[in-house]
């Protein structure tokens, strides 16, 4: 689905009255301005994702359509930093990035530890630099205790990422996990049901897009048709024209998303 931006230009100062009046201008070169600061904006400043599952549940609902600040995060150890007011990335925000085993696909997910945290869980609870943490965002939705999942890091009950596999081999000390320089622990809000960094590894600097700002339309979509790169389909434009009142969570719209800082 194409990314619904707008921009507002404020007008010029108007020139005092005058005996001639000047040529209008031309709609063509309206439209041209128009084009060229939208694709300006949604490719380099802006741009929409829409979340397929449920891994950030309730924080983020499937059907959730997100606009991303592309801008949030300088990147890494390049001069753009030191021109504009880049954000560090802290503990707690939600990021979009390049998912590692395949940075065609985008993620989103909450990061956990930054380079030099250590981190464990013990009992669906997590400790940060040896110290319990408040997670009033999280979800647990199973009754069920995972020993690999909720006792982490342990050893793997299921099949792991080659590199998730490397970061128990080399990154755990002291039954820590310690985070490496350049990379970041993520991890999604719907603990007991997200495949997150636990299961395929850290994500690296490089990989990381942008931070979300709002939701801008929240629709209520099944996962599959979400995931589909051909998400503007015949049934899902038939879906729209059916339901488009009915299943659009109204209370989402416009709704900011914020990270919650991590001691």
């Amino acid at each position: 689905m194409d990314p619904t931006e707008s921009v507002v230009i404020e007008p010029a100062p108007q020139p005092e009255a005058s005996t001639r009046s000047d040529p209008p201008r031309g709609a063509i070169a309206e439209w041209t301005v128009t084009v060229l600061l939208l694709l300006f904006g949604t490719t380099t400043l802006l741009q929409a994702f829409v979340i397929p599952t449920g891994s950030m549940e309730d924080t983020l609902l499937i059907g959730d359509h997100l606009l991303v600040d592309k801008l949030s995060f300088a990147p890494a150890d390049s001069f753009a930093q030191h021109l504009l007011p880049y954000d560090e990335v802290r503990r707690g925000d939600i990021i979009v990035f390049r998912f590692p085993g395949d940075i065609r696909e985008n993620y989103v997910k909450r990061v956990i530890g930054i380079p030099g945290d250590r981190l464990r869980i013990v009992q669906k609870q997590l400790y940060l630099n040896g110290h319990p943490v408040h997670e009033p965002y999280v979800s647990h939705k199973s009754p069920v205790f995972d020993w690999y999942r909720d006792y982490f890091p342990g050893e793997p009950n299921v099949t792991l990422s080659d590199a998730a596999l490397q970061m128990l081999a080399g990154c755990v000390v002291k039954g820590e996990l310690l985070v490496p320089d350049g990379h970041y622990f993520v991890m999604g809000d719907n603990r007991d049901n997200s495949l997150d960094s636990r299961y395929w590894g850290f994500v690296p600097r490089g990989n990381i897009i942008g931070k979300p700002l709002l939701i801008f339309w929240s629709y209520d979509a099944p996962t599959d048709r979400l995931a589909d790169p051909n998400i503007v389909s015949g049934a899902h434009l038939k879906d729209l024209a059916l339901n488009f009142f009915s299943k659009t969570r109204w209370r989402r719209t416009f709704h900011f998303i914020r990270g919650y800082p991590l001691k």
